[in-house]
């Protein structure tokens, strides 16, 4: 922070403002603001300049889309909150008091405390969230390692697609209902592949479905060749404020080992476009590549620390069956590191990012705090979720006589024409709609919950199960798993250690058998 910025921070804890509760560097839409009161929907900038006590102009755009969102922007400079405290203090109050919400003198909830009216659960709805997965299924060219549900097409039919996944949008909102709506992210075979015009229709079709989230993120996946990051600016002006960039490695003999189609020169360049068309920036890392170090490993993530970004997603290069590394590693042709490096890998990874300011919140992803990725931690603190597009998954609660609703698993079909003429047909690709059984749900939920270093709370066991965890798992086992040092537990939650996170599959098996 600023001098200035420290100032209004420490002016914003004035006993005369205690009802208003702001927040710093929040996201919203595009724009990052600097301060922010959810329920009065205002916003407090700083200014750079210096130019006595008078008020900057604010940027014509920026202010009408922020207005068109429902909030009051005031801006200060510098020398306003340094000098003129009084005068700040009086604007702020002046702002607050002619907010709807405030002006009542009653406190208000946050605002994840009053979410709009949804269909999922009805009274005492305990799902009132979703995120969105939307799938673009299409690359330029597979890499060796992978099995996303990726294709290379020599064209692709811009229109049609944009219809029929708007087409699904449609239909699985209304399942779902008018429910808070937290991020969007956009991944696949990269999405930076689709028109921006797309990406926009999408978003504002989301917005006119769900009720956004004030600090919603939404998120693109990107490859940073030069022809893709030059797409940056139009993503963000479609409404993306957070960027991944599959960089996957930062020397050129990786990369092409890899089969990627950029240099690390290129990536690093797309990570400059990327740092100055979003507030918020991610990139991906494959180690334990054959022949790689600790030392080596952590130099490079040295490096990528250097290049500014708040996220980093860290994965171990595996050899996953149809790639074509798989089919290289049959014959003879291709040999991983043995388990003994990939482990001082894995160790290197912790230590030099723990020590950097970026310790790992969840097994492969790592973020300053405050930076993790919001959309993710839907998925792992097992949230609903929508998902369109070739092979997307989703989960949905939805109300039934239990207590705890009715969860379904969706997916679609996976392949691109199959998906786009059902949806042509249809109006949806669904595949599959399961509603999960009690002992599902509850694998499903420690399954993702116990990747997180936080945990997962007792209550949201019990809440997606019926019955407490005690019921679930046989007291030797769980004393075996805690003596073991593989987890944690207390009265409110229940948690895999770093050791245990690092045998999680083996660990549930171990629990759930």
């Amino acid at each position: 922070m600023t001098d200035a910025e420290r100032a209004l921070w420490r002016l914003l804890r004035d006993r005369s403002l205690q009802r208003a509760k702001f927040r710093r560097q929040v996201p919203i839409g595009r724009y990052v603001a600097d301060f922010l009161c959810y329920e009065a929907r205002l916003i407090l900038e700083v200014d750079g300049s210096h130019h006595g006590d008078e008020r900057a102009p604010i940027d014509a755009e920026r202010t009408v889309w922020l207005e068109s969102q429902g909030f009051r922007v005031l801006r200060f400079w510098n020398s306003d909150v340094l000098l003129a405290r009084d005068a700040v203090l009086t604007a702020v109050l002046s702002a607050l008091e002619s907010a709807p919400v405030l002006a009542s003198g009653i406190d208000p909830p946050h605002p994840a405390a009053t979410p709009p009216p949804s269909p999922a659960r009805g009274e005492g709805e305990t799902h009132p969230t979703l995120g969105l997965y939307v799938h673009w299924p299409f690359c330029k060219a597979k890499c060796p390692y992978c099995d996303f549900n990726s294709h290379v097409r020599e064209s692709v039919d811009q229109g049609r697609w944009r219809a029929a996944l708007l087409a699904e949008l449609e239909h699985y909102a209304r399942q779902a209902g008018r429910r808070r709506l937290p991020s969007i992210f956009f991944g696949g075979g990269p999405p930076s592949l689709m028109p921006p015009a797309t990406v926009a229709a999408l978003i504002e079709r989301a917005r006119q479905l769900f009720a956004f989230d004030p600090a919603i993120e939404i998120t693109l996946e990107a490859n940073p060749t030069s022809a893709e990051a030059g797409a940056f600016a139009g993503f963000a002006a479609a409404g993306v404020n957070r960027l991944s960039l599959g960089v996957q490695a930062l020397d050129d003999a990786s990369l092409a080992f890899l089969g990627r189609q950029h240099s690390a020169a290129e990536a690093l360049a797309a990570v400059a476009l990327a740092r100055r068309a979003v507030p918020r920036l991610s990139f991906d890392l494959i180690y334990a590549r054959p022949g790689q170090t600790p030392a080596a490993w952590a130099a490079e993530l040295a490096r990528a620390l250097e290049e500014g970004t708040e996220h980093l997603s860290l994965y171990q290069l595996t050899l996953e069956e149809n790639t074509v590394f798989h089919a290289r590693a049959r014959r003879g042709e291709l040999a991983l590191p043995p388990e003994a490096t990939q482990a001082a890998l894995y160790e290197a990874t912790q230590e030099t990012l723990g020590r950097l300011g970026l310790p790992a919140y969840e097994i492969s992803n790592h973020a300053r705090p405050g930076a993790e990725s919001r959309h993710n931690l839907v998925y792992w603190r097992y949230g609903d979720y929508l998902g369109i597009g070739p092979g997307a998954h989703g989960r949905l609660t939805l109300a039934n006589a239990t207590p705890q609703g009715e969860k379904l698993a969706l997916s679609q079909h996976r392949a691109p024409e199959v998906w786009l003429e059902r949806v042509e047909r249809e109006g949806h690709a669904t595949r599959t709609r399961q509603v999960l059984a009690p002992e599902e749900r509850l694998r499903e939920c420690l399954l993702m919950g116990l990747r997180l270093a936080e945990g997962v709370p007792l209550a949201r066991v019990a809440a997606e199960s019926g019955r407490p965890l005690a019921d679930w798992i046989a007291p030797a086992r769980l004393s075996a798993a805690l003596e073991a040092c593989y987890l944690t537990l207390d009265e409110a939650r229940v948690a895999a250690t770093a050791e245990g996170r690092q045998r999680l599959d083996a660990l549930l098996k171990h629990l759930l058998a």
